[in-house]
């Protein structure tokens, strides 16, 4: 008997995630992407994962959020994991990659593998009784998006997201510049640093205070995420707050000076070649001519030339505790799933993240299996756990940090150091999802696909 075929709409991360998931466990699909025949506000390829507000699946560091959740997705087969890993670029201790290699190796895999067909179309509603895997992103084209406001009776189904500018590194004055990592660490210089006096700093927050910004519909209301403000916004809570957070100087020591700027600009490499810089934390909705004034006075900055402005667009994502089922369903139509930021999750990693865990929920539907997810106290479940278990009032996007786990047993560790904590969370979050693997009937005990063929 032929296998029900599953339809996944969107092929970024979380999409192209739950694609190869499903296909390795030998369940075909077929992958719907709009683009090239619909492009997005923020798209600029018609390729698969597209990376669109920076370069990086932030920290590789086992005793951080982050890093942990890298590890396990490892240990479930991940394609975003381990394409990130093949196509990696200098970031000190974080993962970033170069990101047109990156999309092209995943949508190179996708469109190559016997189970999965790529339908280039836009998808405006679910086919009735089609199991549907709905991972538009941040981005969901208006007539899903409105069917899926009437599929969970929500209002308001957006909030923005900003993209930071990325620069040509030849039009970088490297007499300004400097190369180093915060404290450091993570071996090789992987970051440009744009050191500020007090005075530059000052004219520089003024100039981006008074800039022009593109203003939201009348119809629209804007809803940050706190993780994703633009720098105009974090800037107008106070003169000092940018220089304690995305312009702090700690860590770092001007060479010109041989002392502590009072703040820096990091810029993170785009690719391998490093010809290209993106601008850490800068995601803003400046207007693009008022963009290259104010980021001029950046010091490094004066003749910058930019391969691409910030911008912004809106953001699609539904109350997750209020309208999804433990398996990442919908209440209201059981055969809808949903995975990837319009879940309720924040980054690229916790994206692909969602997309793994929808594609095991849907594989175990497909099976007759019992519902099966990883503990609240692994990142996976941690970042589950979110998604479906939060307090409904405020719910708001959230990125994978040690405040989502359930509480662990390291009582022996109270008054410890902060470092100390932290690697003993990591360590029993390891063994709950190890634990939880293996006595999933879809993994082997190494943690790969039993019908993987990669």
């Amino acid at each position: 008997m032929a296998k029900k075929e599953v339809h996944i709409v969107g092929a970024g991360l979380a999409g192209s995630e739950a694609a190869w998931q499903l296909a390795s466990f030998g369940t075909p699909v077929c992958l719907h992407e709009m683009r090239p025949h619909k492009k997005t506000p923020a798209h600029q390829s018609d390729g698969f994962a597209e990376l669109v507000c920076s370069n990086t699946f932030k920290s590789r560091a086992e005793s951080t959020g982050p890093g942990l959740l890298k590890l396990e997705m490892k240990a479930m087969n991940s394609l975003v994991v381990k394409t990130a890993e093949h196509t990696a670029v200098p970031a000190g201790e974080a993962l970033a990659v170069d990101r047109r290699e990156f999309s092209r190796q995943i949508t190179i895999k996708l469109r190559n593998h016997p189970l999965i067909r790529v339908i280039e179309e836009e998808v405006t509603k679910p086919e009735p009784g089609e199991i549907y895997l709905l991972a538009t992103g941040p981005l969901t084209s208006e007539p899903l998006g409105e069917w899926l406001a009437e599929a969970t009776t929500e209002e308001d189904l957006y909030f923005y997201d900003a993209i930071a500018p990325i620069v040509d590194a030849d039009s970088i004055d490297r007499s300004i510049v400097f190369e180093a990592n915060r404290y450091n660490k993570g071996g090789e210089a992987a970051y440009l640093n744009c050191p500020m006096t007090k005075d530059e700093y000052h004219n520089f927050i003024v100039a981006l205070l008074s800039a022009e910004t593109v203003r939201p519909r009348p119809f629209e209301k804007e809803k940050f995420y706190r993780g994703c403000q633009p720098i105009e916004a974090i800037a107008a809570t106070g003169m000092d707050t940018l220089r304690y957070g995305p312009m702090k100087p700690v860590g770092l020591t001007d060479p010109r000076t041989g002392t502590r700027p009072w703040a820096t600009v990091q810029l993170r490499t785009e690719n391998l070649s490093r010809s290209a810089y993106n601008l850490v934390g800068f995601q803003t909705k400046l207007k693009y001519g008022a963009q290259q004034e104010v980021f001029r006075l950046i010091p490094g900055l004066g003749h910058a030339t930019f391969h691409r402005m910030g911008s912004i667009h809106r953001n699609t994502y539904v109350c997750g505790p209020k309208v999804l089922r433990a398996d990442l369903s919908l209440k209201s139509n059981p055969v809808i799933y949903l995975a990837g930021q319009i879940t309720g999750v924040e980054g690229y990693l916790e994206s692909a993240a969602c997309g793994l865990l929808a594609a095991t929920f849907i594989q175990q539907r497909l099976e007759n299996r019992i519902h099966s997810a990883p503990p609240a106290n692994s990142a996976m479940g941690a970042l589950l756990h979110h998604v479906i278990g939060s307090e409904q009032k405020d719910f708001q996007p959230s990125g994978i940090h040690f405040g989502l786990f359930e509480h662990l047993h390291f009582d022996s560790l109270a008054g410890k150091k902060k470092d100390i904590v932290r690697s003993e969370i990591s360590r029993q979050a390891r063994e709950n999802h190890t634990a939880w693997l293996k006595e999933s009937y879809f993994f082997q005990n190494d943690g790969t696909n039993s019908t993987n063929i990669v």
